[in-house]
């Protein structure tokens, strides 16, 4: 096992379950880049900061692997984020929402390339539109009219 996966592994074991954000923080470089759906974060504070966010509204969250590689300096991890939604939701415009105290199951990857031992890039891709459905914070479709 590489330097990549070492880090990857530890960054999902510091942000599930029990989550410790100081560990995180060792993880991520000073100048590292985070790519995520909700903006581009820089730094480490930044993204240690996103990570909280996302901790604090699911602070029982689990993975569930499905596919783990590595490739040179990166890691890559597919599989499911799930947890309850029990802390409030911060959203990119800023806004915060109270719990839903709802269950969620998102399917993601997320991608960490480090130099030196700490995180320098990392990407996290999942379905937004899932995971806001399970939340049930979209609003409600209705069925088109139809002519008789």
């Amino acid at each position: 096992m590489g330097q990549a996966r070492e880090a990857m592994d530890r960054l999902t074991e510091a942000v599930t379950s029990k989550p410790d954000l100081k560990a995180v923080a060792e993880l991520f470089d000073e100048d590292a880049v985070a790519v995520t759906p909700d903006g581009v974060f820089h730094g480490r504070e930044a993204v240690v900061e996103w990570w909280r966010q996302m901790t604090d509204a699911v602070p029982d969250a689990v993975f569930e692997p499905l596919y783990a590689f590595e490739s040179g300096d990166t890691a890559i991890d597919e599989g499911y984020y799930s947890g309850t939604n029990s802390g409030p939701l911060q959203l990119p415009s800023g806004e915060t929402l109270p719990a839903t105290g709802k269950a969620v199951k998102v399917r993601g990857v997320d991608l960490a390339t480090v130099r030196d031992g700490h995180i320098v890039s990392y990407r996290a891709y999942y379905d937004q539109l899932a995971f806001l459905e399970q939340l049930g914070l979209l609003p409600e479709t209705q069925e088109p009219a139809t002519s008789t």
